[in-house]
C-alpha cells in the first residue's frame, strides 16, 4: 500500500503544505530530505523512525 506524508498534519511556523505519496521507502527517504533542508531537522536513523511512525495509508485511487 502507498503512504504518505503531510507537513500540513504537522503544523510549523512556515506552514509548509508538501505533501509526499508512494512506497513506504521512498517517502521516508524524501521526508527526510525535505525535514533537513526545509525544516532544519538532523537526519539520523532515528530521526527517519520517528517519521516512520508518522506516515499514514494513502487513500485508493479508483481507475
Amino acid at each position: 500500500m502507498r503512504k504518505v506524508m503531510d507537513c500540513r498534519d504537522y503544523p510549523s511556523e512556515m506552514n509548509c503544505t508538501l505533501a509526499i505519496s508512494g512506497e513506504e521507502e521512498e517517502v521516508i527517504a524524501a521526508a527526510a530530505q525535505h525535514a533537513v533542508a526545509v525544516h532544519g531537522h538532523e537526519d539520523t536513523p532515528e530521526f527517519r523512525t520517528s517519521l516512520r511512525d508518522l506516515l499514514k495509508d494513502a487513500a485508493p485511487q479508483h481507475a
